[in-house]
């Protein structure tokens, strides 16, 4: 994931097939629209239907949200940073997230489009209801808002400053995980597993760098 220089304008060309392309971007409010009835969906049917307590619809449901922040790190680091010398290998990691590293400033590519993100859900509600059965009912709704808060702490990262003093944290490992070394600062929605793993930036000696915190942000 290394590039000569990130480009502060335009955004990655992935297909040629401009339909193709069209289908490559979309908004953060496009996604919650389209998840936030299913979730809320889940946990009512979890409730009505399948009978289960709204104690045991809670705390599966948090659990989840919680599983995601450890699969959002897994996934970042091993599958989004996986280093190979095979083409096709490569251009699917450039695809996937390594036209984010080149082109930070696209805000149109940080949530999964509509179309594969819809096919990727249903896998993994799929392969969760293997494993869970009923329970997937709440498992799955709080895993997706972790994906959501994702998603939007990732465009909010990029976006703004941070509205708190205590997220600055946050937002500097991100910021240091594109400019500084992409070998460290995996955590987005949260750094708990940095920690954990030990890939987190020692932001006390890490000197702050405002200009190349602004060629990361999308532009006013």
């Amino acid at each position: 994931m290394k590039f000569d220089k990130i480009k502060n304008k335009g955004q990655a060309r992935l297909f040629e097939s401009r339909y193709l392309e069209m289908l490559t971007k979309t908004h953060p409010l496009v996604i919650w629209a389209m998840y936030i009835p299913i979730i809320g969906y889940m946990l009512f049917y979890s409730y009505d239907t399948l009978g289960f307590s709204i104690t045991r619809v809670v705390t599966i449901f948090l659990g989840a949200m919680f599983f995601w922040t450890l699969f959002e790190y897994l996934m970042h680091r091993y599958l989004f940073h996986f280093s190979s010398e095979n083409p096709k290998v490569r251009r699917f990691i450039y695809v996937m997230h390594g036209n984010h590293h080149e082109y930070p400033r696209d805000k149109q590519r940080l949530f999964m489009p509509p179309v594969p993100s819809l096919i990727l859900a249903s896998v993994i509600f799929s392969a969760q209801y293997i494993f869970l059965r009923e329970y997937t009912f709440m498992f799955f709704p709080g895993f997706m808002l972790g994906y959501l808060i994702y998603g939007s702490m990732h465009y909010a990262i990029h976006a703004w400053n941070p509205p708190a003093k205590f997220l600055k944290p946050l937002w500097r490992n991100h910021h240091l995980h594109h400019y500084k070394g992409d070998e460290k600062g995996f955590g987005v929605s949260s750094s708990i597993w940095d920690y954990i793993f030990g890939t987190s930036f020692d932001l006390e000696k890490e000197k702050e760098d405002k200009e190349k915190v602004r060629e990361l942000m999308f532009n006013k």
